[in-house]
């Protein structure tokens, strides 16, 4: 007989574990390698003008924070729901609740904008019902399971980081770039433009919070999920900046802004309309990787609240056979749906970033205090804090820094969350 006991592995996981990291580095990749790159370039553009590569190292800055908070509380907290987790186990009930509520909200307009910017590339005059073909496709693909969303994302990933590199090659080959066009720091818009680009681009960097919302379907999460986030971002940040350089240098501000497809304009401008083509393509099957793995993050996020009581219960069934959040990723894809049929693609990447970066600033409020708990351990507690303090002024800054419109609407949205706080089943049961 001994006293000595086996060291604690994961917590029990209601999901099947079954991704490793390089699956998990690809669906983060699937979730940034996409809609932003295409669809964000040109709203940022027109915001900062020259300065469109300041406003890229503002979002990368803000997104390197919450990535490394995100891992950290990832590795104590390995469970389906990301922020939504952690900030009940950090900050208490009704932060996590507020953090979920924003997110499923927010990243429900991230599915309409990225559904709609597939149907403008497809076809523009049937752009909605293409959209929802789309999720209802989709929708159906993740029932299946996460190894078949990991299929789709992975032939997403390779298509569209060979579209950009075509992008980065017509640019510098054949665009005749002019270095200058980088040189400036700010445009027409000042440095608040350029604040306002930093907002619009970190919609495209937010998808590594995928892997965190995927825990308990992430093998030995707290090891791979603190990897796979910063590699993620690494690899996105250095494909933005090649893409978002070459095609200012080329093309320049003002006809990225003016453009409704900018790379597509880029390849265009270097008379190689097959390359536009070509790229147009790319950007509609983008859209599909990182639609796949939204719909996914949502649904987990949704089947998290569910299991919680925080949200109607019965979307905590888990299905017998796939083993996958059936009820959850039936009621994302009806709410996509809806949405999708009655906004429009400018208005839905504004409310989504203003939901998305308070999530971000509740899981660094939540990144703050496990940095505070471990207060005298050596290693990456103490890099942590002021990492953590960092990403809470910066979701701040760039939140307030959206037009009126998309911060009106969201606040709205989160006072009904507050509203509906007492009425969740979870309250009622404690009643």
């Amino acid at each position: 007989m001994t006293d000595q006991t086996d060291p604690p592995g994961p917590p029990p996981s209601r999901l099947r574990r079954r991704l490793g990291l390089g699956d998990a580095v690809v669906l983060g990749l699937g979730s940034m390698l996409g809609a932003g790159v295409f669809a964000a370039v040109g709203p940022a553009a027109a915001a900062a003008g020259p300065g469109l590569l300041a406003g890229l190292a503002l979002a990368a800055v803000a997104a390197y924070c919450n990535a490394t908070s995100s891992a950290a509380l990832a590795a104590v907290h390995p469970a389906s729901g990301g922020a939504y987790v952690y900030g009940r186990e950090r900050l208490g009930r009704l932060w996590g609740y507020l953090a979920g509520w924003a997110f499923v909200a927010g990243k429900l307009a991230s599915c309409a904008a990225v559904a709609l910017t597939f149907g403008a590339y497809v076809a523009p005059r049937l752009a909605r019902p293409l959209a929802v073909a789309a999720v209802v496709a989709l929708a159906a693909v993740n029932w299946r399971g996460v190894a078949r969303t990991l299929a789709v994302t992975r032939f997403a990933v390779a298509l569209v980081l060979a579209v950009l590199a075509l992008v980065v090659g017509v640019a510098l080959a054949a665009g005749d770039p002019e270095p200058q066009r980088l040189a400036p720091p700010a445009g027409d818009g000042g440095w608040r433009g350029v604040l306002q680009a930093g907002a619009l681009l970190f919609f495209a960097f937010a998808g590594y919070a995928r892997i965190a919302t995927l825990g308990e379907e992430v093998a030995d999460p707290a090891r791979t999920i603190p990897r796979a986030i910063p590699l993620a971002l690494g690899i996105a940040l250095a494909v933005y900046a090649a893409v978002m350089a070459s095609a200012l240098a080329a093309a320049g501000a003002p006809a990225l802004a003016a453009a409704d497809a900018p790379l597509a304009a880029v390849a265009g401008r270097a008379g190689l309309p097959a390359a536009a083509g070509v790229v147009r393509a790319g950007a509609a099957v983008a859209c599909l990787g990182v639609l796949v793995s939204l719909l996914a993050a949502v649904a987990r996020t949704a089947f998290a609240m569910g299991a919680e009581g925080d949200l109607p219960r019965w979307l905590a069934a888990v299905h017998p056979r796939f083993r996958v959040p059936h009820r959850a990723e039936l009621a994302v894809a009806a709410g996509v749906v809806a949405l999708t049929l009655r906004t429009d693609l400018g208005g839905a990447i504004g409310f989504s970033s203003f939901l998305v970066l308070a999530y971000y600033a509740i899981a660094n409020a939540a990144a703050l205090s496990l940095a505070r708990a471990a207060a005298g351990a050596a290693g990456p507690g103490r890099r942590l804090r002021p990492l953590a303090a960092a990403g809470i002024g910066l979701c701040a800054l760039l939140a307030l820094a959206l037009p009126a419109p998309a911060i009106l609407g969201s606040a709205a949205v989160l006072a009904a969350g507050l509203l509906a706080w007492p009425l969740r089943p979870a309250a009622r049961v404690r009643g």
